[in-house]
């Protein structure tokens, strides 16, 4: 490819990506293929001679698309948004261009002293702690991690290296896979799957304790649990917060789980992957109460904040542990600027990285603070509507709280009864929802997830609900 038809490729993708999402509403949002429906449509072997562009152009409708799930479309409310905007993608293209590994300072200085400088920009926007600044002067800053998971484990193994080193001045005999054998993590019953597996990862056990009516854990319930560990002769040090959980977007008492961790010595890591990007907003602020007590802090922008995966932003007290638990230093990896600037790849799990700054830069300059905040503050009112919506009809209850962009809701009657509904209704392909379930209790969620969102799209969806219900508690009265 010349840089001629590169520009002329570049013009034609930018504007089928465009007729792609102004109009996404007219494509059904679940596709309805079978596994291995690609197989026939490719040929067994890549090419040997160069294909032509329009070719390829062509197989994104005939191959690609019949096979895409379309989240971004105002029908997807399952899972939790997956953000996406045109400045991001304009900052993918500029990355992928400059294709920079920014593992050290000196790889691709701009590379790191961006990635600084927004994190400094996002965190100020949520009004984090100054001690979570590199602009503080202090010991603290913010990395780009890929994921929300990733961030979980690397706080969990600095947390251990830290408690290990301590554990090693008091009982200096004692080795290192005794300590590591009574190390013990706390987290709620509702905290993200990640979490459990950062402890099968990083190979310690993780308590999953127990939650109040409002499903968030407290901090008597975290003191009780670790006061039991401690009699057993248990070594806790790390535990999880978290803040909107997957299940039904609970916050956890974040305030008094800090007091007991900071009293016990006990690593606090606030897990805020979809909510946190809310706390750009003022109002919502009061959900993150008793964030100085943190030691470290996570969430996603490629949620909930129009920049496209991946970009989970994550904020360290003090990185010191970290990494001293990443750093292995190979001559050809050393540069004579070394501790001047962050050399990210200690701050992380994997060596390379890509230049992710980009477009977060972008999204922040071309959005602005204002309209990133009209766009979180839309979502959640159109939750709030939706929530009015489910209220108004008596068939139907709702599970939890309604805070951010998401509606918890069920049928009254069995989970058979819902398990069905949402057959139903994922079955028909206009709208797609997932279910989750508390204890014994299954319910569908519905999440505001497109940034084409609209009221109009919310009361389509309602009708799309109320259709499919009415048609099973119909086919339910014919047969009894």
């Amino acid at each position: 490819m010349d840089p001629d038809s590169f520009k002329d490729y570049a013009k034609e993708m930018a504007e089928y990506i465009t007729n792609y999402l102004e109009n996404i509403r007219d494509r059904k949002v679940l596709p309805t293929v079978e596994p291995g429906y690609m197989k026939p449509l490719l040929p067994s072997e890549a090419p040997q001679t160069p294909e032509q562009w329009q070719d390829i152009m062509a197989d994104i409708e005939r191959v690609i698309m019949p096979g895409v799930t379309h989240w971004h479309s105002p029908k997807f409310h399952a899972y939790f948004p997956t953000a996406q905007s045109y400045p991001s993608i304009l900052a993918d293209m500029l990355s992928g261009a400059i294709a920079c590994i920014g593992f050290t300072w000196i790889a691709s200085p701009a590379c790191t002293e961006l990635e600084v400088i927004v994190l400094d920009w996002l965190g100020k926007m949520l009004n984090l702690p100054k001690e979570f600044l590199a602009s503080s002067g202090g010991k603290g800053g913010g990395v780009i991690q890929g994921t929300a998971s990733e961030a979980t484990l690397v706080a969990l193994l600095g947390a251990k290296a830290k408690k290990i080193q301590q554990v090693k001045e008091q009982h200096p005999d004692w080795t290192e896979n005794e300590i590591i054998s009574k190390l013990v993590a706390y987290c709620s019953c509702q905290a993200h799957s990640s979490v459990e597996r950062a402890g099968l990862l990083g190979g310690i056990k993780f308590r999953q304790l127990e939650v109040d009516e409002k499903y968030k854990l407290r901090g008597d319930t975290f003191a009780e649990a670790i006061r039991k560990d401690r009699e057993q002769g248990f070594i806790p040090f790390y535990a999880v917060a978290t803040l909107g959980t997957t299940v039904n977007c609970a916050f956890d008492r974040l305030d008094e789980m800090g007091i007991v961790a900071n009293r016990e010595d006990i690593w606090l890591h606030v897990d805020a992957a979809y909510a946190g990007s809310s706390f750009i907003c003022p109002e919502f602020r009061y959900l993150m109460k008793g964030i100085e007590l943190a030691d470290s802090f996570n969430f996603n922008p490629h949620k909930w904040m129009l920049v496209n995966f991946d970009c989970s932003a994550m904020w360290l007290k003090d990185p010191t542990y970290v990494i001293n638990a990443f750093n292995v230093d190979p001559l050809y990896l050393k540069h004579d600027m070394q501790g001047s600037a962050p050399d990210y790849r200690h701050w992380q799990i994997p060596l390379g990285r890509r230049f992710r700054s980009l477009k977060l830069w972008f999204v922040l300059r071309l959005y602005g603070v204002e309209n990133l905040q009209k766009f979180i503050r839309s979502h959640v009112a159109q939750a709030h509507e939706f929530e009015a919506l489910v209220l108004s009809d008596s068939r139907f209850e709702i599970v939890g709280e309604v805070l951010m962009g998401l509606v918890c809701f069920r049928l009254k009657g069995s989970n058979e009864l819902n398990e069905t509904l949402l057959k139903r209704i994922n079955g028909a392909g206009n709208i797609h929802l997932v279910p989750s379930k508390i204890k014994d209790t299954y319910f569908l969620r519905l999440a505001v997830c497109s940034r084409f969102s609209e009221s109009k799209d919310i009361q389509y969806s309602w009708k799309e609900i109320k259709l499919r219900t009415n048609e099973i508690l119909e086919e339910q009265s014919l047969s009894k």
